[in-house]
């Protein structure tokens, strides 16, 4: 049987400074990291991806580094179909005008998405992100467009926290949430009961299997069988260059065989939400 294509839902772009990571000398630990469409659609292409979701690289504290990016991002999906672009919009109402600014863009030819990360600060408890956080969704909904979150154990990017936003906005925005919890207590809150209370209930609510511990892939797989839901609601995602496509390709690939789900899990899904 031939392997299905693979649509890469969540991939980054565009090189970052170098910065003193936790007390450090400066670094760029993101070594995948590519400039522009040209290296990203050959990177690409020795993944065998044949779709990607593009959004501007981030991780260092200098938000600007990564509103930067957004044009970057826009000229990838317009040099190339391939391509689709997802805009970097921040929670912090200290970011509000370049948000903004960010926002204006989410017309464009080829937006799909709208990135946002607690990681740099805010929360989706926090009083002062409620105004922006209705901003970004308010031009999500709008727009028709994905809001990728990402997730992580502990702290703001917890998904105690972030599910906060699938609660608030799930019903009529859909809601990605990158990284399947991105830990051991993420992926047993999410695949243990959350994630599929969200679709039960109605919720716009996507994740993706990057940066997934080994047995979450084949537990997220086995729970979409035995509750007969969710095999709509899971894309692949590289998270490149933070993440490892040859690496989270195999693992999707072993958790969900080599029939209909891995066919939807790898293509079909993206196709769904993005087109194409």
């Amino acid at each position: 049987m031939r392997a299905p294509t693979v649509s890469d839902a969540h991939r980054h772009l565009g090189v970052l400074p170098a910065h003193p990571f936790y007390g450090g000398p400066p670094v760029s630990p993101d070594t995948a990291a590519v400039p522009d469409a040209a290296s990203l659609l050959a990177a690409m292409d020795d993944e065998r991806a044949d779709r990607a979701v593009v959004l501007p690289n981030y991780g260092v504290p200098d938000v600007s580094a990564s509103f930067a990016l957004n044009d970057v991002v826009l000229e990838a999906a317009a040099a190339d179909d391939r391509l689709r672009a997802g805009l970097w919009v921040s929670p912090r109402p200290q970011d509000a005008e370049l948000t903004e600014a960010a926002l204006a863009l989410a017309g464009e030819s080829g937006v799909v998405a709208l990135k946002t990360s607690f990681l740099l600060g805010g929360a989706a408890s926090d009083p002062g992100c409620a105004a922006p956080l209705e901003r970004i969704f308010a031009v999500a909904r709008e727009h028709d467009l994905v809001v990728h979150v990402h997730t992580s154990p502990g702290a703001a990017s917890d998904v105690d926290e972030v599910g906060l936003l699938v609660d608030r906005y799930g019903d009529d925005v859909a809601i990605h949430l990158v990284h399947l919890g991105g830990g051991m207590s993420g992926h047993i809150k999410l695949i243990g009961s959350r994630f599929f209370d969200w679709v039960a209930a109605g919720k716009r609510v996507y994740t993706d299997t990057s940066w997934a511990i080994g047995f979450a892939p084949r537990w997220l797989a086995a729970e979409v069988e035995r509750r007969g839901v969710g095999a709509d609601r899971v894309l692949y995602a590289s998270d490149e260059p933070w993440g490892d496509a040859a690496g989270e390709l195999a693992r999707l690939r072993a958790a969900a065989g080599d029939g209909e789900l891995a066919r939807m899990w790898l293509s079909d899904n993206f196709s769904a939400l993005y087109g194409g």
